[in-house]
């Protein structure tokens, strides 16, 4: 089946949900100016109401934007996170991956398959459409792009497919794109920055089919 990734949890109902059903990984957003924004301290309430990954609960992931290092090992002293997704250079990336014991995923928006990564950079990518200038945030956004541009890829690392992803789109992506793993957020929200509890059950349904 396909890997399921939901981000922006900030509740522990949605958190006990998300692993009941079999999710792979949930998401924290540490970066404020997003609707779905968590303090380390809430993610730490959240995270104790499930079971670790090592005891077969979801795997906690932590979203940054072009974080410094402070930001980050004071995140990480206070919630444990078994892996950064961040949207900053893959350099930048690197560079957080040899300060930090725990596994870096680099977002990347592609307009063409020329932006697909072709060399590790870091340890999964997170594929999806690229941000334009009047854009507020990176991620979050319900942006699709051309889901065909990854089907032939031969991909460096695991990945996963996000943007626009929805109950009604997802089958329809993951076949387009030949992804095995997606990551969904607004998708899932009747209102901005709330997750919807059915929606998530027939995103994960639905994604579940393939695979």
């Amino acid at each position: 089946m396909t890997d399921v990734k939901i981000c922006g949890l900030r509740d522990a109902d949605t958190m006990r949900l998300c692993s009941r059903l079999g999710v792979k990984w949930v998401g924290f957003v540490f970066y404020p100016p997003s609707p779905r924004f968590i303090t380390a301290l809430e993610a730490a309430r959240i995270n104790e109401v499930v079971p670790s990954a090592a005891s077969g609960g979801p795997e906690r992931v932590g979203l940054f934007v072009k974080p410094n290092l402070e930001l980050i090992a004071k995140t990480l002293q206070i919630v444990p996170l078994d892996a950064l997704q961040v949207y900053c250079s893959e350099e930048e990336g690197q560079h957080i991956s040899q300060n930090f014991d725990v596994p870096v995923w680099i977002a990347k928006g592609i307009r063409s398959q020329k932006d697909l990564p072709v060399k590790a950079n870091a340890n999964r990518y997170v594929i999806e459409a690229p941000h334009d200038k009047e854009d507020t945030r990176p991620g979050g956004l319900g942006k699709i792009f051309d889901w065909t541009l990854t089907s032939d890829w031969t991909a460096p690392t695991p990945w996963l497919l996000a943007g626009g992803l929805t109950p009604s789109n997802v089958l329809q992506a993951i076949d387009m794109s030949n992804a095995s793993a997606v990551d969904v957020s607004s998708g899932v929200e009747e209102d901005r920055g709330v997750k919807s509890h059915s929606l998530i059950e027939k995103f994960v349904e639905k994604a579940f089919q393939r695979g």
